[in-house]
């Protein structure tokens, strides 16, 4: 139990990081050329400017999916640590 909670601890928090730093990194290359970064669309565009959306509100599934797994990966931690083997 201990092994499968930390697994479902850490590797969402991973990935939603890896994810976040992708697009951010997009995002950083887009500035760099002088163009303006579309969110929706995740292209770079040299014409517009358009606003910021953040991650949380473009992937709403994938980052509350991810923290919820982190936390039944902490009670399955909690639980394995407390049985013992």
């Amino acid at each position: 139990m201990l092994n499968i909670g930390l697994l479902l601890l850490i590797a969402p928090c991973l990935l939603l990081m890896g994810g976040y730093m992708y697009e951010q990194s997009l995002v950083s290359d887009c500035l760099d050329l002088g163009g303006s970064f579309n969110y929706e669309l995740l292209a770079c565009d040299q014409h517009n400017n358009h606003p910021f959306m953040p991650y949380m509100a473009r992937h709403p599934l994938f980052v509350n999916g991810g923290m919820l797994l982190s936390v039944i990966g902490l009670f399955f931690c909690i639980i394995g640590l407390y049985k013992g083997r």
